[in-house]
């Protein structure tokens, strides 16, 4: 498989799994596609190899688990440094996700956990400390993800 190429099954096979990864199996899958379930573990093992699938993530609901506030830091890296910075704030204790955006302002968004502000206050040291200066926090209520309805296929009805 080359970067970038995938077939309708590969894209099917995507989008079933960023719908409930965990609740579908690969006979579940190959019954919607009606192929065989070994075809299906196939192509998922492929994709996996090939990177395209970088992992399979559980979906927290953070205030449930005893973090009330969950926040997204805006944070600003020297271009030269801002992939080194974004990996070493996924290491600030509290930290839930880091993502790197390519802009020269706002380029680094950390997704952070507390208990209190003192957490909050704690993170915003922490990551200030490493390098990257924070220009704007913002306290998320829900957020909400969905499969890529491109790889779902004209084919189907939702």
């Amino acid at each position: 498989m080359r970067d970038g190429e995938l077939d309708d099954v590969d894209r099917r096979i995507l989008y079933e799994l960023q719908r409930d990864a965990r609740r579908t199996s690969s006979g579940d899958i190959a019954g919607e596609m009606d192929i065989s379930a070994s075809t299906v573990r196939n192509r998922i093992q492929r994709l996996e190899q090939a990177g395209i699938i970088r992992g399979y993530h559980v979906d927290i609901d953070y205030e449930a688990a005893g973090f009330p506030l969950y926040t997204k830091l805006i944070c600003t890296a020297p271009i030269d440094e801002r992939e080194e910075l974004a990996r070493r704030a996924l290491e600030v204790p509290g930290v839930a996700a880091v993502r790197e955006v390519m802009t020269g302002d706002h380029n680094v968004y950390v997704n952070a956990v507390g208990r209190d502000h003192d957490d909050l206050s704690r993170l915003g040291r922490e990551l200030s400390a490493l390098g990257l200066h924070i220009s704007d926090e913002e306290l998320i209520r829900n957020e909400y993800v969905c499969p890529y309805h491109g790889f779902r296929g004209a084919d189907l009805e939702d």
